[in-house]
């Protein structure tokens, strides 16, 4: 009876789990960029009392076996990066990609983190970054003066110059990719950092090596979809209070056990 105690606790802590997850994915339903996640689980040892195939006292071989689980563990959290609805903005320095690729962010320390969430803007400077103020990788200045920026779907970003009508290129964006996207270290602040489970980011320009091409003036929404997200809070739910249960229907055995002596 001990054994169901600790088997249905392992149960509520995975569905708490669940609904942790799931509280994100729904407190991000409004965040650029984001992708959802969903966790993964697996049941854990199993204690073993008749070996598959084993025999009876008279050497009969027996059909079947006798195994008890022991509950469940959290596997992980895994990311879908599934593309998620272009919005329109009439923002200029508002960039979207359809396709699989990332932006690419220099940080403070030098490092480069990448992200989806492509909501750029000018610092006073004149050069490109994020809300944060981390720039834009390869860096793009924007001279001053200067009008109508644009960015084209293969990454070119030009600007009209005082006294010029013919636009002029200033800098292009490029975009990582990455072999196992779902292996990224996420950051927080729509940010992902470089793992041994994603491999190496293999840079390019937009609409090589399925990166994905560029839509200006356009944001990708989060992926979440809050039906889909309704729903399986319900189960969880459910899952969480059918496992308390099992606490609740072990702990009264327990208690008819010890009474028994009396």
């Amino acid at each position: 009876m001990l054994r169901s105690l600790y088997t249905s606790a392992s149960g509520m802590l995975a569905n708490q789990l669940t609904v942790d997850t799931i509280s994100n994915n729904l407190a991000n339903v409004n965040t650029s960029g984001y992708k959802k996640t969903k966790m993964e689980f697996q049941d854990l040892l199993y204690q073993t009392m008749v070996e598959p195939g084993g025999t009876t006292s008279e050497g009969v071989r027996l059909p079947g076996s006798l195994q008890v689980g022991l509950g469940v563990k959290s596997a992980g959290n895994a990311r879908s990066f599934a593309q998620g609805n272009l919005t329109q903005t009439g923002n200029a320095w508002d960039v979207a990609i359809s396709g699989s690729g990332f932006f690419q962010m220099r940080m403070p320390d030098g490092s480069i983190s990448y992200t989806r969430d492509g909501s750029f803007k000018v610092n006073a400077d004149g050069i490109v970054v994020n809300a944060d103020g981390h720039y834009l990788d390869p860096q793009i200045q924007v001279p001053p003066n200067s009008t109508n920026p644009t960015v084209a779907p293969d990454g070119r970003v030009t600007v009209t110059l005082q006294g010029d009508s013919d636009p002029t290129e200033i800098g292009r964006i490029e975009l990582a990719t990455f072999v196992n996207p779902a292996g990224l270290r996420s950051l927080g602040q729509n940010l992902y950092q470089e793992s041994e489970a994603s491999g190496r980011a293999l840079v390019g320009p937009p609409g090589d090596n399925s990166t994905g091409s560029l839509a200006a003036q356009y944001l990708e929404a989060s992926n979440v979809q809050l039906v889909e997200e309704m729903v399986n809070l319900i189960v969880a739910q459910r899952a969480y209070e059918i496992s308390s249960k099992g606490v609740s229907t072990a702990d009264e055995m327990l208690q008819t056990a010890n009474n028994l002596r009396r």
